[in-house]
C-alpha cells in the first residue's frame, strides 16, 4: 500500500458527518451561499428547526462549517477547504 501524506482520519470524520442526506444537503447548499441561518435552512429543507440544529452541531464538530453571531442570529458557512473540494467534485457531475 502506498504511504500517503494526507490525514485520512480527518477525511474519515468529514465523510462520516456528510454521510447523512440532510447534512450533505446543508453542506452542499452552503457552498453556493456566503452564509445562512438555521431558520432559513429549516424553511428550505421543510424540517423542524431543532432537527436542523442537531445536524449543524454534527457538521460543526466535524469542522465542516463554522457558526458566528450576526445580530441576534447565528449564521453558518463552510470554510474548510477540504470540504469545499469534495463538494465541488459533486457539483461537477
Amino acid at each position: 500500500m502506498k504511504e500517503q501524506n494526507i490525514d485520512l482520519s480527518e477525511y474519515s470524520e468529514i465523510f462520516k458527518a456528510l454521510a447523512h442526506p440532510t447534512r450533505l444537503t446543508i453542506a452542499y447548499n452552503l457552498m453556493f451561499q456566503e452564509e445562512c441561518n438555521v431558520n432559513k435552512m429549516s424553511e428550505c429543507l421543510k424540517i423542524p428547526q431543532p432537527t436542523v440544529s442537531q445536524h449543524l452541531a454534527i457538521l460543526k464538530n466535524a469542522k465542516i462549517l463554522i457558526g458566528y453571531r450576526k445580530g441576534n442570529q447565528i449564521c453558518y458557512k463552510i470554510e474548510n477547504p477540504k470540504v469545499i473540494g469534495i463538494l465541488r467534485q459533486l457539483s461537477e457531475n
